[in-house]
């Protein structure tokens, strides 16, 4: 699988989770909107507004993701995927396999 497979591949993946998400993240409004129910000092678990903080946090980092790796396709076009943006180096085909909108090398991401 080529660069561009690979990040798009990526990208439809997290578009899928990010859409799931939001569904979900809707659910858990819809709940809380007709509940009247004291959540809070449920001794049951974890309180819906928890759940819903989570949801947000997590539909955050997705939609970051997905920035990431739109400028990891700028990046393929420009020809600079795949060059660390801290040393200039190459970043290792096995570290873009795993994350494919590394901006740096195993060594200067450490």
């Amino acid at each position: 699988m080529d660069a561009r497979e690979r990040l798009e591949g990526e990208r439809r993946r997290t578009a899928e989770r990010l859409v799931r998400l939001r569904r979900e993240h809707e659910g858990f409004v819809e709940a809380s909107l007709n509940s009247n129910a004291d959540d809070e000092h449920d001794p049951e678990g974890a309180t819906i507004a928890f759940e819903r903080s989570q949801v947000e946090t997590l539909t955050r980092r997705l939609e970051q993701h997905l920035t990431e790796l739109d400028a990891a396709v700028l990046r393929l076009d420009a020809g600079t995927y795949g060059v660390c943006a801290r040393c200039g180096g190459s970043i290792p085909p096995a570290r873009l396999e795993a994350r494919p909108a590394a901006l740096t090398c195993v060594g200067c991401a450490t």
